[in-house]
């Protein structure tokens, strides 16, 4: 290497999930690994996820049904998954003495609440490995040298590190004050790589109807979801809503944004939230009908929390358009139907999806066809390995993108 440089086994660009995985991973097979990472510390984005809490990965244990949710790449991932799953995950981080515990719709977490075990975990797996981490340092670039075996990193400062071979691990643009901010794209590209354009896919929907800024912090669970454009029906999305100061979040509602961001591009959306999907309009009229024949002498804006979440009674009262001091034996008929019809859809009004910078995961990437997903090697750069973010597949919210996160990068580390 020119002046004497070292030569690296494994150079790892970008700390986070994935590149961490990586990393202890080449680094346990005792390959020589630096890990560049740009930001001060490891980690920043992985110590923010699941609100802090960090959602390891999801409790699907069978392949099948956990590749389902990688729409359309779920045959690409067989071969990988097949080499690190989700109960693989899960005893690298059990036996590794962090307990984790299953919450809602599979999810799971560590038993500590904190994204800092799961960091620690894989920092002291690093650590074990040997792999040595060069903190504020920011690559500016990618080359292969003459030889045709050995890479070039170029540094923004100038300096220049040389690999036997490469992990791209530098994630795509959702929160780029973590460090995510596309740059590992740019290097690919000039590599020959197709990139997918990077879209926000995750993300909290804002919307225009004043209302809900005051119900900011309101969760609901068991809900349904159904949009609408032109009147027309699209699809419906059953789960957990959360209000925000905008607009809503959730689970369901950041499954759903990639579906609602493709609608804005034809036009006005309309979503209707329906708090009650188990009951069809009669049951719920029979149960209303019953709360204001036995509290007939008090006003209805008083009763009503006996039916629905006491936040959202003036709102609903609001949009049925029925004063709230009305006592319960005076609510006429047309206005039991209207109230019962506003429950099951209260509208909400699309003003457009939160940016980048609100974004769970990012769309977007390296297609899946131009990597050998045997060995997350690129195939149009020998030497080459990509993880995580870099790739271009799509997945929803609970614990899915981190799986892919620990199982490229243990298939990365393992092969590079």
């Amino acid at each position: 290497m020119p002046g004497g440089s070292t030569l690296w086994d494994v150079v790892v660009i970008g700390g986070g999930a994935s590149g961490m995985m990586a990393a202890g991973t080449a680094g346990e097979a005792g390959k020589s690994v630096l890990l560049l990472e740009k930001n001060p510390e490891l980690g920043k984005k992985l110590l923010i996820t699941g609100g802090g809490r960090c959602n390891v990965t999801n409790n699907k244990t069978d392949d099948r049904a956990m590749l389902a949710k990688y729409k359309g790449n779920d045959q690409f991932l067989f071969s990988t998954f097949s080499q690190w799953n989700v109960a693989n995950t899960l005893a690298f981080f059990n036996e590794r003495g962090m307990e984790t515990k299953e919450e809602n719709e599979g999810r799971i977490f560590p038993v500590s609440n904190s994204a800092q075990s799961v960091f620690d975990v894989l920092y002291e797996y690093m650590r074990a490995g040997n792999v040595q981490i060069h903190k504020s340092t920011t690559v500016a670039g990618i080359t292969k040298e003459k030889d045709g075996e050995t890479f070039s990193i170029l540094t923004k400062s100038g300096n220049k590190i040389f690999a036997k071979k490469v992990i791209v691990a530098t994630g795509g643009t959702s929160r780029p004050e973590t460090g995510s901010t596309g740059e590992g794209f740019q290097w690919l590209k000039k590599l020959h790589h197709t990139i997918v354009e990077n879209n926000a896919a995750l993300v909290p929907i804002a919307l225009t109807d004043a209302w809900v800024k005051k119900v900011s912090g309101v969760t609901l669970t068991d809900i349904k979801l159904t949009t609408f454009q032109n009147n027309k029906k699209q699809e419906a999305y059953k789960g957990k809503l959360l209000f925000t100061h905008v607009g809503i979040s959730g689970p369901t509602v950041l499954n759903m944004s990639k579906d609602v961001g493709e609608l804005l591009k034809y036009g006005e959306v309309v979503i209707t939230l329906d708090l009650f999907p188990t009951k069809d309009e009669g049951k719920l009229k029979t149960e209303l009908q019953n709360i204001l024949v036995e509290e007939s002498n008090r006003k209805i804006k008083n009763v009503l929390s006996m039916l629905i979440p006491s936040s959202l009674v003036n709102h609903i009262l609001k949009l049925a358009e029925i004063d709230g001091d009305t006592f319960c034996h005076s609510v006429r008929s047309e206005e039991r139907v209207k109230l019962i019809e506003t429950i099951k859809a209260i509208p909400f009004h699309v003003k457009e999806l939160l940016g980048k910078d609100k974004a769970i995961v990012s769309s977007g990437g390296v297609p899946l066809t131009e990597v050998d997903t045997k060995t997350m090697e690129s195939r149009i750069v020998s030497g080459l390995f990509l993880t995580g973010d870099v790739l271009h597949i799509d997945r929803p919210s609970g614990g899915y993108s981190l799986q892919l996160c620990w199982t490229t990068g243990h298939v990365a580390g393992k092969n590079a």
